[in-house]
């Protein structure tokens, strides 16, 4: 089984999320700016570098909301490939520089797009959009910033307990 670390970031910002559409193939969706770890690379630093990578912003790495950790099962790998893969997705909270949005090139996701928090149930989203947002206290409704019950992963990845 293959194992991947990924480093992402909840940015919030008037109402709105930060988000990034995914596409590999025929899969697609939208998800949470980030990515996985270089070799040796500090994850609030891979962050950062995917942040930037993905939608031009520059971005302040805040608190880290959670781990999420699962075990998938990929669709499309070559003959012979487990298809496996154990995903750790280190979750913080972050702000970014004003600025226009620059859609990735050549890389794993095709937009970046601030989409209001009452929008995000209506769209086509990967499992770590509803993942992060939960760690981060993040109201579907469109109020944010405080824990407002639910489970989740603490930052030591135990289940959060309601509040």
């Amino acid at each position: 089984m293959d194992m991947r670390v990924a480093a992402y970031a909840v940015v919030e910002r008037r109402g709105k999320l930060l988000l990034t559409h995914w596409r590999r193939g025929h899969l697609h969706g939208w998800t949470l700016p980030g990515g996985g770890l270089d070799p040796g690379e500090d994850p609030r630093d891979a962050v950062v570098r995917e942040v930037f990578e993905e939608t031009g912003l520059e971005a302040r790495v805040g608190k880290l909301v959670g781990i999420d950790s699962r075990v998938m099962v990929r669709e499309e790998v070559p003959e012979g490939t487990d298809p496996e893969l154990h995903t750790i997705r280190i979750v913080y909270r972050a702000s970014v520089k004003d600025g226009p949005l620059r859609h990735e090139i050549d890389g794993s996701s095709d937009e970046a797009r601030w989409v209001s928090i009452r929008e995000v149930k209506s769209l086509r989203t990967l499992s770590l959009v509803q993942v992060g947002m939960r760690m981060a206290g993040v109201d579907q409704r469109g109020r944010g910033g405080q824990r407002r019950g639910g489970r989740g992963s603490q930052p030591d990845g135990k289940p959060s307990k309601p509040q």
